[in-house]
């Protein structure tokens, strides 16, 4: 039973992390033009939803 507790706490801080990331990346690509976000596949728009944030933390 606890080490259901712990690794659910573990997953809940992964989850929470991979968010965080996801922001962090949005930000970033978001200083791209949009030809080159199109070239990757991204949409300036989409990422705008999704949320962005430019400090890692």
């Amino acid at each position: 039973m606890a080490k259901n507790i712990f690794r659910t706490a573990f997953d809940r801080v992964i989850e929470a992390r991979e968010r965080q990331v996801r922001r962090y990346v949005n930000g970033a690509l978001l200083s791209f033009d949009d030809t080159t976000l199109k070239s990757l596949g991204r949409r300036r728009e989409d990422m705008i939803k999704e949320g962005a944030s430019t400090f890692p933390f």
